[in-house]
């Protein structure tokens, strides 16, 4: 195990606010991978980070919308992302997301 990293408690935020973001931007520049594909490889999607967000907003009681925690992700409205990227899911896609539901 190597040692913890010798930095304050700022630098630190800011780090892993620079590693979000960039999370965020790559997930932008791909919208050719979808929600589902990320659920099921990972646990997590876009609309999880969106919640996530939401919800850290509620804890610093800034009045953050769903919506506007989702156009902070997805960078733009939901709706005009799913019109323009998402696909309907396979049934390879909903059985694998089923079944790591359930695990």
């Amino acid at each position: 195990m190597t040692d913890p990293i010798a930095i304050t408690g700022q630098q630190r935020l800011e780090l892993e606010a620079a590693a979000f973001r960039q999370l965020v931007q790559h997930l932008r520049s791909r919208p050719d991978v979808q929600n589902i594909d990320l659920m099921n490889l990972s646990g997590f999607c876009r609309n999880c980070l969106s919640k996530w967000y939401k919800a850290a907003a509620d804890d610093s009681d800034l009045p953050v919308s769903l919506d506007q925690a989702r156009e902070e992700i997805y960078g733009m409205p939901y709706s005009e992302w799913k019109a323009k990227h998402q696909k309907e899911a396979s049934a390879d896609q909903q059985a694998a997301f089923t079944k790591g539901t359930k695990a």
